[in-house]
């Protein structure tokens, strides 16, 4: 078989979505003539641990590790739980602490293109041989961190390879840069790296197609698209018998759903059916604004917060709940995010509530498929109809969702286009 490459950051016992994408990739691609050969951290700082995902991990591939140092054992001397939060990508936006403000300044302007960085040019010393005694001829790097598209970058100048860059999520166009606090300089430094990436890469993967237009303006490079997806075969599991409704993953600040939380306030001052029934549950970090909004709008008692849950977990509790919301930052610049949550939403097929800005490419996904709902964020009337729409179905016993055309994103049938296009 052909060998290739993986050099990945997120590997098990990372937890959280950055780790699914490629852990089932490499499950599937031996049966379609590829051998991947897993590039990997050995002492990564992964915010989130999942040891049950170890066992996932096809006995037949093969691991390779190297150590890498990571600025936030640094950044804790100054503070070990603020360092915590930013690393996993809780950023305060309203009036943040003089620590946080150090904190996101160095890691902004210090750390470019982020802080794994210092993984680049070890890895690639270490790989040049990896290539020459496997007889390797196609690497892939995928982000973020993006740091590991670096590592391509060194290798593509050194060898005669195809490289392939898989990108999981954008780069500069990403939310949360403007809350790095970058000078023009590491701006622009960006930038650079971005460009260099996309002009070097043999082939580019995205996963959206609003990250597929705004990379074409700057590469002529062959980019696909190629979504996250879902593998898991389902139990069955019944319903909750509360009016539950269950968002999964990271509630981070920008994704505060304040129209959601106006909605649910005004139908319990409303309807008491709706008071007795309700149920939310909150599965994952959570921000503190959030848990501030939740406690203003006097919705404390009705929300669970369920913390991080092992990935068996997180597929037990979206086929039990009755709705299933979907979040996304209210800009421009998220419109092309397509959380990796959707496509296993997909797959349990309960009514999905997709809540995000105007022209969000996964809303669109949700109404196109019949899977549910898409609605702005400041739309409180409309949000109310729909909770009560699905309400009374819920009291009927006849909520449900007919979804349509989702084995398009069964890992294998993913698999299958990469390799095609690999």
């Amino acid at each position: 078989m052909r060998k290739i490459l993986v050099i990945a950051y997120y590997w098990p016992p990372a937890g959280g979505p950055g780790v699914q994408r490629w852990l089932k990739f490499v499950k599937y691609l031996p049966e379609l003539g590829l051998d991947p050969i897993v590039y990997v951290p050995e002492n990564p700082s992964y915010p989130i641990i999942d040891n049950k995902l170890v066992n996932e991990v096809p006995s037949s591939i093969r691991i390779l590790k190297r150590p890498i140092k990571e600025p936030y054992g640094w950044a804790s001397i100054l503070s070990k739980k603020k360092t915590k939060t930013i690393s996993s990508g809780i950023i305060k936006e309203k009036d943040p602490s003089f620590i946080e403000k150090v904190l996101l300044w160095i890691r902004g302007n210090f750390f470019i293109p982020d802080a794994r960085k210092l993984w680049v040019k070890p890895s690639i010393s270490y790989l040049a041989k990896v290539i020459a005694d496997e007889g390797i001829t196609t690497i892939v790097t995928t982000g973020p961190p993006h740091s590991l598209h670096l590592i391509g970058l060194g290798l593509k100048k050194k060898y005669n390879i195809q490289w392939v860059a898989d990108f999981r999520d954008p780069w500069t166009s990403i939310g949360y840069h403007k809350s790095l606090r970058l000078t023009n300089y590491a701006h622009l430094k960006h930038k650079a790296l971005e460009k260099g990436v996309l002009l070097r890469a043999d082939k580019i993967v995205v996963t959206s197609r609003t990250t597929k237009l705004e990379f074409e303006a700057i590469t002529p490079k062959p980019i696909k698209v190629i979504t996250n997806g879902f593998d898991d075969e389902l139990p069955l599991v019944a319903l909750d018998k509360k009016f539950t409704i269950s968002h999964i993953g990271s509630l981070l600040t920008g994704r505060n759903p304040l129209g959601f939380w106006k909605a649910v306030q005004e139908l319990l001052s409303e309807n008491e059916l709706f008071k007795d029934a309700l149920h939310i549950q909150l599965a994952g970090v959570v921000g503190e604004e959030v848990l501030q909004s939740i406690k203003d709008f006097g919705l404390t008692d009705y929300v669970e917060q369920l913390g991080y849950l092992p990935h068996d977990k997180v597929l037990e509790t979206q086929q039990k709940s009755q709705l299933l919301l979907l979040l996304e930052i209210d800009s421009k610049e998220t419109k092309g995010i397509i959380p990796g949550k959707l496509f296993e939403y997909l797959n349990a097929k309960r009514p999905i509530l997709a809540i995000g800005p105007q022209g969000w490419e996964a809303g669109a996904m949700v109404v196109d498929h019949k899977a549910g709902t898409f609605c702005l964020h400041n739309n409180v009337a409309t949000l109310k109809t729909v909770l009560l729409e699905a309400f009374h179905q819920y009291e009927k016993g006849t909520l449900g969702c007919s979804s349509e055309g989702v084995e398009q994103y069964h890992r294998r049938a993913l698999t299958e286009s990469l390799a095609k296009f690999i």
